[in-house]
Formats: structure tokens, C-alpha cells, sequence
């Protein structure tokens, strides 16, 4: 792999800011085609090759609000996903739930109630009031700003089967202290009614997605995505400008050593992000599952980089097997030591069902803060203030560089630098914890035995040091067929073809079966029934793993 110092032109990436700060990008817009144009005229200008995409959405853009109490008017805003109350509203009295979480609704009846919730809006309470029969929800924010949020459960644009886990309450924020008020009203034991009216245009519209691609000579098909959304709430300048700015100088840096590639790199400019629940990654997830399943040997998402005072560089997301990648790269270049967080359920992360193993998603982050229920991102993140001069140069140019090194690796390294020893450790902790736990109920040794062969394999893989260019092309594509069985297993329930709910996941839910058995009081009666489920899912987890064996074993003895 050649050495290259990767540095980006400070003045570009400012460049591209100032232009992504001129229009509000909401999705399926004019003003958001505007932009896509200029993106693709850049990466054409880079030698690129570009295509323009259009395709069907479920958009939700919220519109006017009103929040009501007994005559007063407050300050709020409604949120995509919302039901859209028509011009009469809903009244119901309140009922506190504290931070809407599952425990907060246990013995709570609020049915034909509007809650009341700490915190910014979330898919996981619209789920938990929808499933309570609650009218409406009124979230206060933990600030004076009110923050725009999508809060569909549904990952990407609902089907048939999903429709109807769209929320089916009204959803308004409102600021701190009048939620304050409220709170201590309840508390007194007073009876406090609200009224919410929500005007949301939710529907199937069409929205753009811009594919850009660039093989290097004698390359073969497999390529590396890199992708970003650039719809906005406001102008989201940091969110999604800086990363746009990042995507197009790591765009062009790249390119301009093209001869040096090992694989193509194609860069995807999302739609829907954020009124349709990543409905664009989802789309091009599904329409594109063959092509991606055969050739796409890596994913790196990147979000709303060069905040100010976005200093901390440690807590981004990444799967098992690229962690060492990304401590490399961060500690190298800032100094810090990466804490190879798990993904959230979050950042346009659709492509783990097809098997392809990911990084990155928000890069840089602020330092921890003492206001709870607030996003690392910055406290404009998703209102209004999201505008230039909350960018900071240094930090884009250095969040910037790092992309543009991880890309570097992946495109330019003779053997893909996946680590599947990572992987089979984290993996070979939660069986063992789940062996002890099962006792004798169920036998998963099959699975540790799986573990401890991938550990060794993925060893011997690691320590081929330089191979043929025939052994390496092999030694890609094994690591390849091997990530289409384990990515799923480990950000996924299963099921390859159909996206998850948007709604946080436990780790390694592939698991669940067998750790709803485990949770069983000794003796229970509804232990057979669970049993059941859970030998279904332990052969699904070993039948991953011995195909994922298999892939490597082959390349070793070739």
C-alpha cells in the first residue's frame, strides 16, 4: 500500500459550505434538487462517473403548529411522522411519563391522554404512546431550543407489513421552562388539559439520490461506499453540509491517485435521511441488494463533521472487525485513542443486511455536557442555527483527513483490513455468558466451537503478511462471503432481506431467542415454548458462522 499524505484544501472545503448554506434542503424539494446539481457537477468535474437518481419516497415535512394550554399559546414545532391533527386539533389532559421510556408507561393509563415527556421526540416513545392509545404527545425540550426530529419506527419507507407501526399519535416540543410549568402543575395533583394542532405533509413523493463512481484501470467490480445525505432541517450547514464538504474534497484528494487503488470507490448522496427515515439508503439497499451482496466490500457514512468544539474523536461508531482500523487511523492522526463504540440504530447504517461491514456515521462529537437528553452533536444540531458559523475550519479539514485515510486503506490495501479476531472475541463473550446462563436448558456449544474457529482462521489470515496478487484477490472475496454471514449476525435479527425497525436493538440481536430462554425463571412453564425459538435461532447463528468458516478455511488452503 503506498504511503500518501492526505492533506484537503481548507479553502475548497469552506467553499462548498458557503454553498450548501444558501438553500434549505428539505426532501423532494426544488431548492434540494438545486443542490443535488451542484454535487453533481462537482464530482463530474472530479472524474467521476455520476448518475442522477430518482425514486419513490414516504416524506413527512412537518408544517405549522399549535400548542394550547387552557387559552395560552406556546412557543412548539411538530415533527415528520407526526399525525397531522387537522385544523381543530386534539384535546386531552396530560398525563406526565416522565422520559417516555418503557418502564415510565408501565401502569400509567393514557389512553385519549396527550403525554407528557422529558426530552427531545423519539420513535421509541411514538411507539410506546401509539401502543398505549395515547392521543398525542407534548415533549419538552431540555433546552430553549426546539429540536426538528423524524419519529417513525419504520426504517426507511414503510410497506405494506410495516404502515401500520407508523406513529398514531399528534407530536409536538415545546422549551424547557413552559414544560416546567406543566410539570409542576402535575405534580400538585392539578388536572391540566392541552390542546395540539399539527399540520404535516406526509406522502409519497419523489426524491434524488446522486451515485457517483470511479474504477481505477484494471480494477476489478469490487468497490468501497462512501455515502452522506444532504437533505437538511434549516440550512444544516454542519449537519449535513460539513459532511457533504468532506465527501467532495475526499472525493477529489482521492481520485487524484486513482492509479493506486485496489477497488473502485462509489459515493452515494442520500435523500430522505431526514423526513423519511433513511429512505434513501434503504431504497438504494434494497434495488441495488444484488449488486452490493456481490461486490460491496465496505461501507463509511459520514454526518455533520467540523462543528466547533466538536474535540472529542473517540466515541464514533464502527463494527467489530474495523475497529483496529479506526483506532489506527484516529490515534495517528489526533493523538486520541478511539473507544471502537458500537452503531447506534442510526446514520443511514441499511446496509448491514446485506452483510457489508461499516464505520462512521457522526465522526467528531462535543465534549460530554451537563444538559441530559442532548445530542454530542452541538446544541443547533436540528433547528435554525445550524448555519456557518457553527463550522469550524481546522475541525472540518482534520475530520476530513481522517475519512480520506480510512478511505485511503480500504481502497489501496493489497488485503482488506478486516480483523475477524475482534469480532469472534466480542461474539465469544456474549455465548459464554449465555452458556452460563442456560445451564443445561439448551446446547450451544456448537456455537462456541464455531467462535473458536473463526478465531483461528481469522489469526491465520491475519498473519499471511504480503501474499500474490491471486492469493490476496482470494483472501478479499473469502473476507467478503464471510461478512455476508457475520454482519447480520451482529447488527441484525436475522433476516437479510428486510430492514429492522428503527427502534433501538439490543447487541448482537440475532441472540434474542436464546436470551429470552435464558431469562426464564428455573422451572417456568412457558420454558418449552421459548425452547423452541431458541434452537431455531441458535442453528441460524451456527449455520452463519460455519459458512463464514468455510469462506476462510477455502482461502487458507488455496
Amino acid at each position: 500500500m503506498p504511503d500518501l499524505d492526505l492533506q484537503p484544501d481548507r479553502e475548497r472545503l469552506m467553499a462548498h459550505i458557503r454553498e450548501f448554506a444558501r438553500r434549505v434542503k428539505l426532501s423532494g424539494t426544488p431548492e434540494e434538487l438545486e443542490s443535488f446539481h451542484y454535487l453533481q457537477a462537482q464530482m463530474d468535474s472530479y472524474g467521476y462517473r455520476t448518475q442522477l437518481l430518482s425514486h419513490d419516497a414516504f416524506i413527512s415535512l412537518p408544517g405549522s403548529a399549535k400548542v394550547e394550554i387552557e387559552g395560552e399559546s406556546l412557543r412548539c414545532i411538530t415533527h415528520s411522522m407526526s399525525v397531522s391533527s387537522g385544523s381543530g386539533g386534539i384535546s386531552g389532559d396530560l398525563a406526565y411519563v416522565g422520559e417516555g421510556t418503557e418502564a415510565d408507561f408501565v401502569g400509567k393509563d393514557v389512553a385519549g391522554k396527550i403525554v407528557l415527556v422529558d426530552g427531545i421526540a423519539t420513535e421509541e416513545v411514538a411507539a410506546l404512546a401509539s401502543a398505549a392509545g395515547a392521543l398525542g404527545e407534548l415533549h419538552v425540550s431540555p433546552n430553549e431550543h426546539l429540536y426538528e426530529m423524524c419519529v417513525s419506527p419504520v426504517w426507511g419507507s414503510p410497506s405494506q407489513h410495516t404502515r401500520a407501526q407508523l406513529p398514531k399519535t399528534v407530536i409536538c416540543t415545546i422549551a424547557r421552562e413552559d414544560g416546567a410549568r406543566l410539570r409542576e402543575r402535575l405534580a400538585w395533583g392539578e388536572k391540566v388539559r392541552a390542546t395540539l394542532v399539527a399540520e404535516v405533509d406526509t406522502g409519497w413523493r419523489k426524491t434524488p439520490l446522486l451515485v457517483a463512481e470511479l474504477q481505477p484501470a484494471g480494477a476489478d467490480k469490487p468497490f468501497v461506499l462512501f455515502s452522506g445525505h444532504h437533505d437538511t432541517w434549516h440550512f444544516g450547514v454542519m449537519d449535513n453540509g460539513g459532511a457533504n464538504a468532506t465527501m467532495l474534497e475526499a472525493a477529489r484528494m482521492l481520485a487524484l491517485h486513482a492509479s493506486d487503488w485496489q477497488r473502485g470507490l462509489r459515493i452515494c448522496f442520500w435523500s430522505g435521511h431526514s423526513h423519511g427515515r433513511y429512505s434513501g439508503s434503504a431504497w438504494y439497499a434494497d434495488e441495488y441488494f444484488d449488486e452490493l451482496d456481490r461486490y460491496c466490500v465496505a461501507h463509511v457514512n459520514v454526518d455533520s463533521t467540523g462543528g466547533e468544539g466538536a474535540t472529542v474523536l473517540t466515541n464514533s461508531g464502527v463494527v467489530d472487525e474495523l475497529k483496529p482500523l479506526a483506532a489506527d487511523v484516529i490515534e495517528r492522526l489526533t493523538g486520541q485513542k478511539h473507544a471502537g463504540r458500537r452503531h447506534g440504530r442510526a446514520a443511514d447504517q441499511s446496509f448491514w443486511g446485506v452483510g457489508i461491514p461499516s464505520m462512521f456515521g457522526s465522526l467528531s462529537h462535543q465534549p460530554p455536557g451537563p444538559i441530559k437528553m442532548l445530542t454530542a452533536l452541538g446544541w443547533w444540531w436540528h433547528t435554525p442555527h445550524d448555519t456557518v458559523e457553527h463550522i469550524d475550519s481546522d475541525n472540518l479539514s482534520r475530520d476530513t483527513r481522517i475519512v480520506m485515510e480510512i478511505l485511503w486503506r480500504l481502497l489501496t490495501s493489497s488485503v482488506l483490513p478486516f480483523d475477524y479476531t475482534v469480532y469472534a472475541d466480542a461474539l465469544g463473550k456474549q455465548v459464554a455468558q449465555l452458556r452460563a446462563e442456560l445451564a443445561d436448558r439448551i446446547d450451544i456449544s456448537v456455537l462456541a466451537d464455531a467462535i473458536d474457529e473463526l478465531n483461528i482462521n481469522a489469526t491465520a489470515i491475519s498473519k499471511a503478511g504480503d501474499v500474490s496478487s491471486e492469493r490476496a484477490a482470494r483472501t478479499n472475496a473469502a473476507l467478503m462471503r464471510a461478512g455476508r454471514h457475520l454482519v447480520p449476525l451482529n447488527y441484525t435479527s436475522g433476516e437479510r432481506f428486510h430492514h429492522d425497525s428503527a427502534l433501538p436493538h439490543p447487541v448482537w440481536p440475532s441472540l434474542e431467542g436464546l436470551r429470552a430462554l435464558a431469562a426464564l425463571p428455573a422451572g417456568s412453564p412457558e420454558a418449552a415454548f421459548y425452547a423452541v425459538h431458541a434452537r431455531q435461532v441458535r442453528n441460524r447463528v451456527a449455520h452463519a458462522l460455519r459458512e463464514a468458516n468455510a469462506a476462510l478455511r477455502a482461502a487458507l488452503e488455496n
